[in-house]
């Protein structure tokens, strides 16, 4: 490497395989760990936080310190230190033999980050996800003359804050785009315009039902496109479909009954996370009473269901890192928490069904766009239907409406909203089933 390149990197920023050190750092174990366990990388020693070099000439010791580092992960790796003007280039390569710790702990690269991992989540992660995951993998059969669209390049660089460098390709290479002269497949899902043609489950289908279930469909829309403009077309979409209600402050402004920043992050999480491999669609489901939003894919192998929202182990950590840079996913995996807050706040639960095929996030509808003396008696209906259940779990829809005094009609539109907010849920079947109140 020359001085050049370096200068191209630190443009670049900190990544998935790319890291940036002042000085010789006291837990090097940890990072030659985290980059190990992933696709390997390069940590450059001189760079301050903020980007702007300070420099850093190893000596002989900080060299034999470095390979001790090396030698004492389990299993031990190699790494190669090349001084380039001044600046220290630490090379790790991708560990044959994962998964490897430091000091008896496991780390893993997520982002830019070295994220420390359980022993059996790292094992289970490596023994049931495809080493050789999808957006890594060369795209062999993309031609960069008829397929890279130079726009959408020049848009995300903007976006990232990255000033191209005078041959396109070092600009790709530094984002670790390029394997040998081809794309991989992250970079063909963010800069072709129709990504179809190379992954013909790598859509987006939104679908507006009559009801409450899927027996009626009242519009359809496929989007085909880049990977954020998908993204940004399928909100578009859902914004034209739900309703706004006009709330009066200091002025006058219409707000969308679901939070954008929730839908928002939950299809960028839809689309970033996804099962590439599986022929499965991502797909937005807009019923009357709900928005469900979901994706081929559950929990990836290793994150127990209890950690979720609160660690990130990524199943496309290169895509991840594309879109952290611009922003579009956050970097310690709070999207999950992003989702809850946005709707906590008006007064929604969302749920997450997950299993081994597939991950959906389902946003209960809101019936703020109701006049205000149905919003309270539909409230208090509620309320009346929670109370009973608390004390008699079986009570019959029959005996609600009695009680209540309400339509059975009615008591199955409340008790379908409150499980449709994560407040309710049936236990067994119709006949010799019973209630259960899921407790915040």
């Amino acid at each position: 490497m020359d001085e050049s390149e370096i200068k191209g990197l630190v443009e670049t920023g900190e990544g998935y395989t790319l890291d940036f050190k002042e000085s010789l750092p006291n837990d090097l174990g940890r990072h030659l760990c985290a980059f190990t366990n992933a696709s390997g990388g390069k940590i450059i020693i001189g760079v301050r936080d903020n980007g702007t070099p300070s420099g850093y000439s190893p000596n002989n010791a900080d060299e034999a310190r470095i390979n001790s580092y090396a030698r004492n992960l389990d299993p031990p790796t190699r790494v190669r230190v090349e001084r380039v003007g001044p600046f220290a280039v630490i090379h790790i390569p991708e560990g044959p033999d994962k998964p490897y710790s430091s000091g008896g702990n496991f780390y893993l690269r997520i982002g830019s980050m070295s994220q420390q991992l359980r022993r059996d989540e790292i094992r289970e992660f490596f023994q049931k996800e495809r080493l050789l995951r999808f957006d890594e993998k060369p795209n062999t059969s993309f031609d960069f003359r008829s397929d890279f669209d130079q726009s959408l390049f020049k848009q995300y660089l903007s976006r990232a804050g990255i000033t191209p460098l005078p041959d396109q390709k070092d600009t790709l290479r530094n984002l670790d785009l390029l394997d040998g002269p081809y794309l991989r497949n992250a970079g063909v899902l963010l800069f072709t315009p129709s990504v179809t043609r190379f992954f013909t489950s790598a859509t987006l289908l939104c679908v507006l039902y009559q009801g409450n279930d899927k027996v009626t469909i009242l519009d359809r829309k496929e989007f085909r496109g880049d990977l954020l403009s998908n993204h940004e077309n399928a909100l578009t979409y859902i914004r034209s479909k739900l309703n706004t209600n006009l709330i009066i402050k200091a002025e006058r402004t219409n707000k969308l009954e679901l939070p954008e920043e929730a839908l928002r992050e939950a299809l960028v999480n839809a689309l970033a996370h996804r099962d590439y491999f599986s022929p499965g669609h991502v797909q937005v489901d807009i019923y009357l009473d709900r928005v469900d939003i979901s994706n081929p894919g559950g929990l990836v192998s290793g994150l127990p269901r209890k950690e979720l929202g609160k660690r990130s182990m990524p199943r496309n950590p290169l895509l991840m890192d594309l879109l952290q840079r611009i922003d579009k996913v956050e970097r310690a995996g709070s999207g999950i928490k992003r989702i809850r807050d946005a709707m906590k706040k008006i007064g929604l639960k969302p749920r997450f069904d997950i299993n081994e095929g597939f991950f959906s996030v389902v946003f209960p509808r809101s019936t703020q766009t109701a006049p205000e003396s149905s919003q309270k008696g539909s409230q208090k209906s509620s309320q009346k239907i929670l109370d009973l259940i608390q004390n008699n779990p079986g009570i019959t829809i029959e005996e609600l409406a009695s009680k209540i005094g309400i339509s059975d009609r009615a008591v199955k539109k409340q008790l379908s909203i409150l499980k449709a907010r994560g407040s309710l849920k049936r236990i067994g079947p119709d006949r010799g089933g019973h209630w259960e109140i899921v407790q915040e």
